[in-house]
């Protein structure tokens, strides 16, 4: 299953980077973090009962990308990303079903994503709620707030992801609000923790499917390396913003080329 993962994951940052290339956009090293999580995610989850809130909506173009291979858009609604006039803009917005609430505003997608899990627990619905999280949103009031909700809730059909890839927008994550331990937070919090290697798919699968503790929501702390795939972006800041010249694209996509070999 790990070479499976593997797979996919290297077609999608291909895509991935064709697409943030071509619309001249930003956040190539953010898309890259998560690419192997949102992997294993959409091969475990089911569309029709789970939901998957990208909470970091700004890797907006790798959720269009597993969107479009579980058939929820179209090839033309893909390539659309940030072209003039397309609704696939760079930032996740609810403009279909499967993309059942905006990400962007950091602090968001938990808040969003309790809402949904409560609901299910009322309603007695099966299905789980997956929220990736980026560790800058560690940053924000409303994720710990939230955090409380969802353990006093006893919210168990509530998975959190965090890529935990150290950086964010405007330098390292520990220089702009250091947490020294997150693991000890979240079980501050009442959560089920799990720590992980956010590139390596067996942990990855691991950390997903394994059972939950009842009454307990689960957070994993997937660590991660911001442009992971492409050597000259790996942990390098300068691709959380900047746009890809000819040059650098041709270099990325060659990279990635020569790991497929």
């Amino acid at each position: 299953m790990a070479e499976n993962y593997k797979k996919i994951a290297l077609e999608a940052r291909k895509k991935v980077l064709e697409m943030i290339y071509k619309a001249q956009t930003s956040h190539i090293g953010s898309n890259f973090s998560c690419i192997d999580l949102l992997t294993v995610i959409f091969e475990k989850a089911s569309l029709d009962k789970d939901k998957v809130i990208l909470s970091k909506g700004w890797a907006a173009a790798s959720l269009y990308y597993f969107l479009w291979r579980k058939g929820r858009i179209t090839k033309e609604e893909l390539d659309s990303y940030c072209q003039p006039g397309s609704k696939f803009i760079g930032l996740a917005e609810p403009i279909i079903p499967e993309i059942s609430a905006a990400g962007g505003s950091m602090g968001f997608g938990l808040p969003f994503g309790i809402g949904f899990a409560l609901s299910k627990k009322i309603k007695k619905e099966g299905g789980r709620i997956h929220i990736l999280m980026s560790d800058g949103e560690m940053d924000c009031g409303t994720t710990w707030e939230s955090a409380l909700i969802a353990s006093h809730h006893r919210l168990d059909n509530l998975l959190v992801i965090v890529d935990a890839n150290e950086l964010q927008a405007m330098g390292k994550v520990k220089d702009i609000l250091n947490i020294e331990s997150l693991k000890d937070k979240w079980e501050a919090f009442g959560w089920d923790v799990r720590e992980i290697d956010g590139h390596n798919f067996e942990e990855i699968e691991k950390a997903l499917t394994e059972l939950i503790q009842e009454g307990k929501p689960r957070v994993i702390i997937a660590r991660t390396i911001k442009g992971k795939g492409v050597n000259f972006m790996e942990g390098n800041n300068l691709y959380h913003y900047k746009a890809l010249s000819d040059d650098e694209y041709e270099k990325a996509l060659k990279e990635l080329e020569f790991n497929a070999q």
